[in-house]
């Protein structure tokens, strides 16, 4: 019924721990597909040893790419992209496919939501349960996870994320010029909005623990070295589309606000101008420098 996109770069303990999740709380039959960008801890050996269904890149390819070459080889309509640090709650999926069900269009975008360990990081929901792999207290998590208080929210672009697999081809999956990832998701976002989507949907139930760990922020670091694209996703999004990711997800989106329904056209007030007029003197500045 889902699959499931993973990609990964040699991180291969996380990994471990997310696909187990996977198989334990699942609810409904899923498929996981991994993207293994480069594989030298072991990851790869350990993908064929249990016949996990993956795509491949000798080198890091990033996000973009990597989720682009495993959703080519899914099998279900629904497509999930997640990351390689997350623990999946209990019946995290059936939450989502009840959001699908009620639904009778398949424009639409649904997000988990997510449970950071680390209140710096963004997310919904902080509650520590263990910064590493080592240090996770798995009990404590499903102890106390139900009792987070969260409603579902409007305009999410975090991981997990559920689409349509025949609306994920329509836009081309994420776009490889953000690589290795900065950017992708609104960017992904925009996409689907000038295709007409306008259910953009935190799931609350739907829940994952994000670790964000030091040692993926430090493979993200050794990424961004070696390309030298860093963090220019900002940048990138707002020479493509005319306006910066905070100016589309504060007027379009209207993220983290609670989720009333279909998103509208943004309210075109004086608050809307005077953000448009920066940002649109934000993009000539830009264009000058270049």
């Amino acid at each position: 019924m889902i699959s499931i996109i993973i990609p990964t770069f040699n991180n291969l303990d996380y990994l471990k721990l997310a696909i187990e999740s996977i198989k334990k709380n699942s609810k409904l039959p899923n498929e996981i597909i991994l993207h293994i960008n480069e594989g030298t801890d072991g990851t790869l050996d350990f993908v064929k040893k249990n016949n996990y269904k993956f795509s491949y890149s000798e080198v890091n390819d990033g996000i973009c790419v990597g989720c682009n070459k495993a959703a080519s080889i899914s099998k279900y309509d629904l497509i999930l992209y997640a990351h390689d640090d997350m623990y999946f709650c209990p019946n995290w999926d059936q939450f989502l496919i009840n959001e699908v069900n009620r639904l009778d269009t398949k424009l639409f975008y649904l997000s988990g939501t997510m449970i950071n360990g680390d209140p710096k990081l963004n997310g919904h929901l902080n509650f520590y349960a263990g910064e590493t792999v080592k240090t996770f207290d798995e009990l404590k998590l499903l102890k106390n996870y139900t009792s987070l208080d969260c409603d579902d929210f409007q305009g999410s672009t975090w991981a997990p994320h559920l689409i349509h697999k025949d609306i994920w081809d329509k836009v081309g999956g994420f776009s490889v010029e953000f690589s290795p990832g900065t950017g992708s998701d609104p960017d992904l976002n925009m996409k689907l909005w000038k295709l007409g989507v306008r259910i953009f949907k935190g799931v609350s139930k739907s829940r994952v623990y994000h670790f964000g760990s030091v040692v993926t922020r430090q493979k993200e670091k050794r990424f961004f070295s070696i390309t030298d694209t860093g963090n220019k996703g900002n940048k990138i999004f707002l020479k493509k589309w005319g306006i910066s990711i905070k100016f589309f997800k504060k007027y379009y989106l209207r993220s983290d606000t609670k989720f009333t329904g279909l998103l509208k056209n943004p309210d075109k007030n004086l608050y809307y101008y005077y953000d448009l007029i920066k940002v649109k003197l934000t993009l000539f500045y830009n264009k000058l420098l270049n």
